[in-house]
């Protein structure tokens, strides 16, 4: 078994991709539209299956926000420079929501970004 893909609905489907591709760096893997389900979708991610792991960004037409509830936690992604990657982030309009520094207890560098429908993002330097 293999993780192939994490689903977010969104409320504005071109704002999530322009922050996922233009703000994070993914890339627009592909998009597929069902007018008579009323939903669109479009996939992101630094790759596509079955290499890496996407994000299938849902956007249900009419539906401009959901409650996020309180069982969701966060994407984590690995960059080789987390004080680099939140200043890209932030000169893209991108919101830090936890500034660059080492993790409770621990000596790993995280830091956390919230996307435009207001999921978080962890941020986890790797040297890979």
């Amino acid at each position: 078994m293999r993780l192939l893909h994490t689903m977010l609905r969104v409320g504005d489907l071109q704002r999530s991709i322009d922050f996922y591709t233009k703000v994070m760096g993914m890339q627009l893997l592909r998009t597929t539209e069902r007018p008579e389900q009323q939903y669109s979708l479009a996939f992101v991610g630094y790759g596509g299956n079955p290499g890496q792991a996407e994000i299938e960004l849902t956007y249900n037409h009419g539906v401009s926000s959901y409650e996020l509830g309180t069982a969701y936690g966060h994407i984590a992604i690995g960059v080789p420079d987390v004080y680099a990657a939140c200043e890209r982030i932030r000169a893209g309009g991108g919101a830090v929501t936890r500034e660059p520094g080492p993790v409770k207890g621990g000596t790993t560098v995280i830091a956390f970004v919230t996307d435009p429908d207001g999921y978080k993002i962890e941020l986890i330097e790797r040297a890979e």
